[in-house]
């Protein structure tokens, strides 16, 4: 099996790869070995030690995506402003290698002046989402440890916003003092329903509404499912109601992991919005693949 070229989905916690053919995907392999884990002359091992067993006599093009391309990874790739194109084939980054079987490229990231934004990877998504939807006007979420928002029109990104929301859950589920309230498993819809309704009615009051949260579980044996859930709600409900320029009245579509992208459209449900969703893996690879098809290093 020798593939025309391979995708890479490059983050700062894992390394993907996908062997690529004419008709598709024709393997797939991982690793954890994301760009935050590795010094610059680790990068091309790495790759390696994931690819090998794909690469044939002659050279093989490799198309990357995500924090690989940032300042602390492998190669820079500068960002791109928007309002642009999620994606242009000009913008591919070519990566010195010392193996001569392969030639890596990167996709930079985009950057905004105001407010100031960046974001490396999602790019990529949004570039996919618009090849499998060509016609689409609107509003993409991108739901995550940064989640983001953006607008876009005539094929472009016109504007996005990025929200701390995932991180934040992260850093509060586990190492906050709600931790001791929090562990195990679980969820509670109706918990998550109260937090999100919370957040979008008051705003203001998030610093109380999460210390309630570790109040109701000393006195008032509120489960950790249900303070779980709670606090995802409160979270999503304050990025709901920052981003509701973005989202009111406007189509809107997610990529995402799947659990997390229907806790969203649940909560945009609440608001009276109808959702669509779309897999993130499928939006990557579509959007890799859109310069393979363009780029000289996939012929």
């Amino acid at each position: 099996m020798t593939p025309d070229w391979i995708a890479v989905d490059w983050g700062t916690s894992n390394l993907r790869a996908w062997a690529m053919g004419p008709t598709g995907v024709l393997a797939h392999a991982a690793s954890d070995d994301g760009m935050g884990r590795l010094a610059r002359d680790q990068f091309e091992p790495a790759l390696l030690a994931l690819i090998a067993p794909w690469l044939g006599q002659g050279v093989t093009p490799v198309i990357a995506c995500g924090m690989v391309g940032s300042r602390q990874g492998w190669f820079e790739a500068p960002y791109r402003a928007v309002p642009c194109a999620p994606l242009d084939h000009g913008g591919l980054v070519r990566v010195p290698v010392q193996d001569p079987r392969i030639a890596v490229h990167i996709a930079p990231g985009l950057k905004q002046a105001r407010p100031a934004d960046v974001m490396r990877g999602e790019e990529t998504q949004i570039a996919g989402a618009l090849a499998l939807r060509p016609a689409f006007d609107g509003v993409l979420c991108l739901p995550g440890t940064h989640s983001k928002w953006a607008q876009i029109s005539a094929g472009e990104v016109v504007s996005f916003q990025t929200y701390l929301t995932g991180e934040l859950f992260a850093l509060l589920s586990q190492q906050s003092v709600l931790r001791h309230g929090m562990a195990g498993g679980g969820w509670d819809d109706a918990a998550f329903d109260t937090g999100l309704s919370d957040a979008l009615s008051r705003p203001d009051r998030i610093g109380a509404l999460l210390f309630t949260l570790r109040a109701e579980g000393l006195i008032a044996d509120l489960s950790p499912a249900a303070a779980r859930a709670r606090l995802s709600g409160l979270l999503i409900g304050i990025e709901l109601a920052a981003a509701k320029p973005y989202w009111l009245g406007q189509p809107v579509t997610l990529i995402g992991a799947d659990a997390l992208c229907q806790s969203y459209a649940r909560a945009l449900a609440a608001q009276g919005l109808s959702a669509q969703l779309l897999p993130a893996t499928e939006c990557t690879l579509a959007g890799l693949a859109s310069l393979a098809r363009t780029s000289e290093t996939a012929r």
